[in-house]
C-alpha cells in the first residue's frame, strides 16, 4: 500500500516525503477519491432524518485522505515539479473536477442539505456553524444542483475543460520562461549590474559549462538586470521576452487558451443563472458585484492618475536629462526609477542588501511574531523535506504547546514556479476532541548564496518575505472547528489583509533594529537609510497604484461582460489598458497570455483585492500605530478577531468586530502619499 494512504508514521504526521515515489500518485488519488466516495455515500445513504450533524458536519470531514495526496501532489507540482509530475497533474485534474461534480451534482445529497438549510431558523446553531450551513448549500446552488439532468451534464464537461486549459495555460508559460536565457560573453554588457547578479548569472553559465554569464526571466535573474544593467538595447531584448511569453504563435502560445477560458467561464456563469463570471465569483466576496469593484476601483484610478502623470513626466525630464532619452520606453522604467531613487533619496537596493541577510530577516519575521502573538519558532532537523534546501520549524505558543509546523523554501530552481506563495500541507480543525494543527508552507524565489556572500534580500524581497509570512500565521495561528472554514479558507478579497499587513513593519524602525544588521559588521541598518526607506516607500506610488489597478481592471473586463465575439486577445487588451497607459505599447507583448493568477491561480475576478485589502491593511495598521506597534491589546484583537477566526463568520463583523468601525480608504491614500 501508497505510503500516501495509510497513516504517517512520522513525527507531528508530516508528509514522509523522502518516501513517496513517483508512481505512488495516481494510485493514491484513484484510491482517495474512492474512499472520498464512499464517505459522501454513507451520508446519502443514511436513513434516519438530516440533521446538522450527521449530514453538514459529516460532510465537512470528509475527503481528508484525498485532501492530504492533493495537497502534497499539488505543493510539489509548483515547487519541485518535473515533466512526469506534469503529466500526472494532466491526468488527475480532470478526475478531480468529476469527483467534485459528482458530489455537487449529487441530487440526493442536495436533497438533504436542503431539507436541514430549510429549517436552519430553528436549529440554535452558533456562527461558525450558520457559515458551514450556508457554505455547504451554496456550494450545491452555485455549482448546478438546481439545473435539469442536461445541463448539469453541460456543466460537468465545462468544469473538466477549464481544468485541463488552465493547467495547459500554466506549463506553457513555465515553459516559455524556462526556454529563453540571455548569454553574454563580453564583460562590457554587464556595466551597471551589482557584483552579486553578475555572480549569479556566472555560476549559472558555469553549471552549463558555457563561458560568460547568462541571465534568465526568472525573477531574481530578471529584475536585477532590468533594474541596473546600462546596456538598453539588452534590457529591451529582456523586457520583450518577457513580456512576449506564449505570445508567440508557436505551440506554447496561450490566447486560444485565453479566448477558450474566458468563454467556458462565461458560459458556466449563464448555465448557473448569473450574468457574467464575475457576477458569480463576486457574490461570495466583500465586495459583492462588479459594479462595486469597477467604481472603488475607477474611484481609485482617478485619485491616482494625476500623481502617476506626475511621476511619469518627473521621470521622462530625468531619462532626457542623463541621457538623451526622447521616449521612455517600458524596459527603461524599473531602470531610471532606480537611478531617479538614488538621485533624490541616495538609496539603492545595493546599499541596503548588506542588512538584509536572508537568515536574519527570517528570524526578525519570527521575533516579531513573538513580540505580537507569543509564537517561538524552533529549527528542528527531524522532520522529512522534499528538497535539502527547505527549512523545517516546530511553532509553539507561550504555553510550549504545538502550534504548527512550518516549511520555508526560499531559492529559485528548475522546477519550480516564479514568485512566492505561502501555501499548507494540512489544515488545522478540531473533531474528536483533538485540535489538529496545521502544516504551513512558504515558497518564495529569492537571490541564492554565492561562493563569497550570504543570500542578501534586496527591500522588495524582504517585504515579499513579511508578506508570505503573513498568509502563513494567518494559516499557522487558525483556530477553528471545521476544516472548510480553518486559516486562509475566507473570502478572497479578506484573504490578502493579514499578508499585507505584516509588510507595515518593514518600515517601522522599532522592527527593523531587531533584525537589519550588516551581515559582516554587524552594525544595525543606519537611522538615516531607515527615514529614507519610509520616505522612498511612496516614491512613484502614483504609478504604482496605476499599474496595479490597470492588471485589475483588465481581468474584470475578461470577466465582467460577454466575451463571446472578442477574437483579437492584443486588440482587446489594447482598449482596456488606455484608460492607465502612460508608456508605448509593446507590439510583440501581451499581458493576458502570461497572467498566471487570473487563468492559472484563483484570482479570475479577484485581483481587484489586493487594492482592496490594503485599503484595509492601512486602516488596520493605522491602530497599531496609535496604540505602538507591538501593543499586546491590539496584536491580540488582530489575533483573535482575524487571525484565528478563518473564515467562519462574515469578514466585515471579524474586521469590525477587531477595529470598532468599518474601514476607511484615507489611510491609504495618506500612506501612499495620494493625498
Amino acid at each position: 500500500m501508497s505510503v500516501l494512504l495509510s497513516t504517517f508514521i512520522t513525527k507531528h504526521n508530516t508528509a514522509p516525503f523522502s518516501q513517496i515515489k513517483i508512481e505512488d500518485y495516481v494510485p493514491a488519488f484513484e484510491e482517495g477519491i474512492s474512499l472520498a466516495k464512499a464517505e459522501i455515500d454513507a451520508i446519502v445513504n443514511n436513513t434516519e432524518a438530516p440533521t446538522f450533524e450527521n449530514t453538514i458536519e459529516a460532510m465537512d470531514y470528509t475527503g481528508d485522505i484525498l485532501d492530504r495526496v492533493s495537497s502534497i501532489f499539488f505543493n510539489l507540482n509548483s515547487a519541485e515539479t518535473s515533466d512526469e509530475m506534469q503529466k500526472i497533474a494532466q491526468e488527475v485534474s480532470p478526475l478531480l473536477s468529476e469527483f467534485g461534480n459528482d458530489v455537487r451534482l449529487n441530487a440526493d445529497l442536495f436533497a438533504k442539505v436542503k431539507a436541514v438549510y430549510d429549517q436552519k431558523e430553528s436549529l440554535n446553531l452558533n456562527p461558525e456553524q450558520t457559515t458551514l450551513l450556508d457554505k455547504k448549500y451554496k456550494s450545491f446552488s452555485r455549482n448546478g444542483a438546481n439545473l435539469p439532468e442536461e445541463k448539469k451534464n453541460q456543466l460537468r464537461e465545462i468544469d473538466k475543460e477549464l481544468s485541463k486549459l488552465s493547467l495547459q495555460f500554466g506549463e506553457n508559460v513555465l515553459a516559455e520562461t524556462n526556454a529563453f536565457e540571455l548569454h553574454l560573453t563580453d564583460e562590457k554588457d554587464l556595466a551597471g549590474l551589482p557584483e552579486g547578479t553578475i555572480e549569479a548569472a556566472r555560476s549559472l553559465a558555469k553549471s552549463q559549462e558555457k563561458e560568460g554569464w547568462i541571465f534568465t526571466l526568472d525573477h531574481p535573474s530578471y529584475l536585477p538586470f532590468m533594474t541596473y544593467a546600462d546596456n538598453r538595447e539588452l534590457r529591451k531584448k529582456l523586457a520583450i521576452a518577457f513580456g512576449a511569453r506564449a505570445f508567440q504563435n508557436n505551440e506554447l502560445d496561450n490566447q486560444e487558451i485565453v479566448l477558450k477560458i474566458v468563454k467556458l467561464r462565461f458560459e458556466r456563469a449563464n448555465l448557473l443563472g448569473y450574468k457574467t463570471h464575475a457576477h458569480f465569483v463576486l457574490e461570495e466576496r466583500m465586495a459583492e458585484n462588479p459594479e462595486k469593484v469597477l467604481s472603488f476601483s475607477n474611484d481609485l484610478l482617478a485619485k491616482a492618475k494625476p500623481a502617476a502623470k506626475k511621476e511619469f513626466a518627473q521621470l521622462t525630464a530625468f531619462a532626457k536629462e542623463l541621457d538623451g532619452i526622447e521616449q521612455l520606453e517600458k524596459w527603461d522604467s524599473a531602470y531610471y526609477s532606480e537611478k531617479l531613487k538614488q538621485q533624490l533619496f541616495n538609496l539603492d537596493d545595493e546599499k541596503l542588501k548588506p542588512y538584509f541577510q536572508l537568515e536574519k530577516v527570517l528570524n526578525g519575521a519570527f521575533t516579531i511574531a513573538k513580540k505580537l502573538y507569543g509564537l517561538t519558532f524552533t529549527e528542528v532537523f527531524d522532520i522529512d523535506k522534499y528538497h535539502e534546501e527547505v527549512m523545517t520549524y516546530e511553532v509553539t505558543n507561550d504555553k510550549n504547546e504545538l502550534v504548527s509546523i512550518f516549511y520555508a523554501d526560499f531559492f529559485p530552481r528548475k522546477g519550480k514556479r516564479n514568485g512566492a506563495w505561502m501555501t499548507s500541507f494540512k489544515h488545522q480543525y478540531r473533531k474528536d476532541g483533538v485540535n489538529e494543527r496545521p502544516h504551513i508552507s512558504n515558497v518564495c524565489n529569492f537571490t541564492k548564496p554565492t561562493e563569497t556572500k550570504p543570500s542578501l534580500l534586496t527591500f522588495n524581497e524582504v517585504t515579499t518575505l513579511f508578506h508570505e509570512f503573513g498568509h502563513g500565521l494567518h494559516g499557522m495561528l487558525a483556530d477553528t472547528t471545521y476544516p472548510s472554514l480553518s486559516g486562509t479558507s475566507v473570502y478572497w478579497d479578506f484573504v490578502e489583509l493579514p499578508s499585507q499587513i505584516m509588510e507595515n513593519w518593514c518600515y517601522e524602525p522599532e522592527a527593523l533594529a531587531l533584525f537589519a544588521n550588516h551581515y559582516e559588521t554587524g552594525e544595525i541598518i543606519p537611522m538615516e537609510y531607515v527615514n529614507k526607506i519610509k520616505e522612498s516607500a511612496s516614491f512613484q506610488e502614483g504609478l504604482a497604484t496605476l499599474r496595479q489597478l490597470s492588471f485589475g481592471l483588465l481581468d474584470m473586463a475578461w470577466h465582467s461582460q460577454d466575451p463571446t465575439s472578442i477574437t483579437d486577445l492584443k486588440a482587446f487588451e489594447t482598449e482596456q489598458f488606455k484608460d492607465s497607459q502612460l508608456y508605448p505599447d509593446v507590439k510583440e507583448n501581451a499581458m493576458s497570455t502570461a497572467f498566471s493568477h487570473i487563468f492559472q491561480g484563483g484570482y479570475s475576478s479577484g485581483y481587484y483585492s489586493y487594492k482592496w485589502a490594503e485599503v484595509l491593511d492601512a486602516d488596520a495598521f493605522e491602530y497599531f500605530q496609535e496604540k505602538g506597534i507591538f501593543n499586546h491589546e491590539v496584536a491580540t484583537k488582530f489575533k483573535d478577531n482575524v487571525l484565528s477566526k478563518g473564515g467562519t463568520e462574515h469578514p466585515m463583523i471579524l474586521y469590525k468586530r477587531f477595529r470598532g468601525q468599518e474601514p476607511k480608504p484615507e489611510a491609504l491614500l495618506k500612506r501612499a502619499g495620494l493625498i
